[in-house]
This record gives C-alpha cells, structure tokens and sequence, in this order.
C-alpha cells in the first residue's frame, strides 16, 4: 500500500505574496474610503456656503458693505444693518470669556494637580454634566433666577459705585449685556474647564518630577512647568468656549433683551447675532427681509471662521516658539 502523501502546501514565498497584495488592496480601499468622508466634508461646508449666499443674495446686492456698517432694522421699510447684532454678540462673547477663563483654568488646575483622586472624578463629572443642560433649560433659569439678582442688587451697586464709567451706567433693567455674558460664561466654563483638564493631565509626569526635583514649590511646578508645555491645548480650549459663546441661541434671546442699538453700557438690552435670527426668522416675509437674515448668518459665519484661523495662528505660533526655545 502506498503511504506516500501529496504535498498540496504552498511554497511560503508565493503565500507572502499573496498576504502582500491583499495587504495593498486593503490599504487602498481604506485610503479611498477616507478620501471621500474627508471631501464630503468639504462638500458639506462649501454646499452650506454656497446655499446660504444664495438666499441672502437679494440682500448682498442691495446693501453691499454697508450692511455690516449700518445700524439700521426697520422692517417695515425694508432697511436692514447688521452692526448692532456684531457689536452685541462679539461683546456678550467677551463678557462671557472674561468670566469664564479664570474660572475654568483654576478649576482645571485643582481637578488635574491639586485634587484628590476620590474628589477630582465626581466634580469632573458634575461639571461635565453642566455642558449637557439644554441652553433653554439655562435661559429659563436665567430668567427667573438670574436677571432678578442681575437687577438686584449686583447693577445698583455697580451703578452707584461705578457709575462714572459709560459701562456702569443707566437704569438697571436685569436683562442686557451683563446677564448675557454672565450666561454664557455659565455654558462656556464646563467646556474650557474639561478640554484644559485633559490637556494638562496629558503633560509627562516627568516634567513635574524634574521641577520638584530642582526644589520648586507645587505652584512652580504648575506655573513653570504644566502650563507653559500645554498653552497651545489652553489656548485650544478658549478658542472652542469661544466658538460655544458667539453661537449660542436661546438662553441668550432670553435674557438679552433683544433692543437692537448701540450702546457703551452693559446694563442696555441688546442683541447678538444668533438671537435676532432665532426671534425674527419665523415672521419675516419679503425676499429682502429673509435675505438681511440669512446674511446675518452669513457674517457669523464669516466671525467664526475669523476667529478659527486667528486661533490656528496663535497655536502655530506658540507651538513654533516652544520648538525652536525662543
């Protein structure tokens, strides 16, 4: 009987080939894959762009550049102007991050270098579950809690104390500017305070070692040594509190006061950008008053993405001065 065995394995040779051309293929398909969820997305961003001058067109070609410089909204005669609603929402933005940047980077700081373990988790997530409060839940909160403290006693003391500065001045109405930065710092800390936590426990423990080693104190170690490593994730994060703040809709219109002027102080109602759009879209008719709205949009757009590339050059800069040691 013949016990002999064909041998039907492949010399290894030609299965290295045959893992390597799968290999490839693979490779391919992943790549194309990418390629087109990469361009979609500028497929998306170039539609909403293309769209949104569509719709604003009749009121592009009739007001130009003067519709960024007019201070004029009168409806009736079709007169429209969009810098009372830039000025309200860059100021409130402002206000909100004045507030909220102190606020945020202390906090960040206790939660990553100071906090214990069994404290620095459940106040990381009852912070993280105050950037999930729905805005309207917020701004009725701030209606009824908020702007009655506003009123007073904060704008009476800060009116007959500072009066004498054009910010101060006024009667005190509750809702204005200073309600609405104080708003918008509320749904902008969680936001700073998380991204900054992240980036500074992603600092090497060496760095800290290496200072403490040296004999510096625990605030020379952070000062010295966390915040200059991690300033461009910092500068990062305000930039997306900051993105959170010019956007932001309903728990603004709410407590804003929606008085569209020009004013020094922040106990005026005022405007932003997103609340005129929000409270007057449903009841405007006529292609130039629909028009005056989408290219309000258009120009919030257009401070957003300012402000991206305004950040991106900030963080290339910093990111470039911490490479060469300058």
């Amino acid at each position: 009987m013949d016990t002999t065995k064909t041998d039907t394995t492949f010399p290894a040779g030609k299965l290295d080939d045959r893992e390597e051309r799968r290999g490839r293929v693979g490779d391919k398909i992943f790549f194309g894959l990418t390629l087109i969820f990469a361009l979609l997305m500028v497929l998306i961003l170039a539609g909403l762009l293309i769209s949104l001058n569509i719709d604003a067109w009749t009121a592009i070609e009739r007001f130009g550049l003067s519709f960024i410089t007019s201070i004029s909204w009168d409806p009736v005669n079709e007169i429209f102007g969009a810098l009372p609603a830039i000025y309200g929402t860059l100021l409130s933005s402002l206000i909100g991050l004045l507030i909220a940047i102190p606020i945020s980077l202390g906090c960040a700081i206790f939660l990553s270098e100071l906090a214990p373990e069994w404290l620095s988790r459940p106040c990381s997530f009852l912070i993280e579950m105050l950037a999930a409060i729905p805005s309207v839940i917020i701004g009725l909160w701030g209606m009824f809690v908020l702007v009655p403290f506003i009123r007073s006693p904060v704008e009476k003391w800060l009116g007959s104390t500072l009066g004498f500065l054009p910010f101060f001045q006024g009667p005190p109405f509750g809702v204005g500017f200073l309600s609405a930065g104080i708003i918008l710092a509320i749904m902008v800390v969680p936001i700073i305070t998380a991204v900054s936590r992240d980036v500074m426990r992603a600092v090497p423990v060496t760095q800290r070692e290496a200072m403490l080693a040296l004999g510096a104190t625990k605030w020379e170690s952070i000062n010295r040594a966390v915040l200059p490593y991690c300033r461009s994730g910092l500068v990062g994060a305000i930039i997306l509190g900051l993105g959170r703040a010019l956007g932001e809709t309903m728990a603004v219109t709410m407590v804003i006061g929606n008085s569209y002027k020009l004013t020094a102080s922040l106990f005026s109602p005022g405007v932003t950008i997103a609340s005129k759009v929000a409270s007057e879209f449903s009841e405007a008719s006529g292609d130039i008053y629909l028009g005056s709205l989408v290219e309000l949009a258009l120009v919030l757009f257009g401070i957003t993405l300012l402000v991206n590339i305004i950040a991106r050059l900030m963080v290339w800069r910093t990111t470039s001065v911490k490479v060469t040691g300058e």
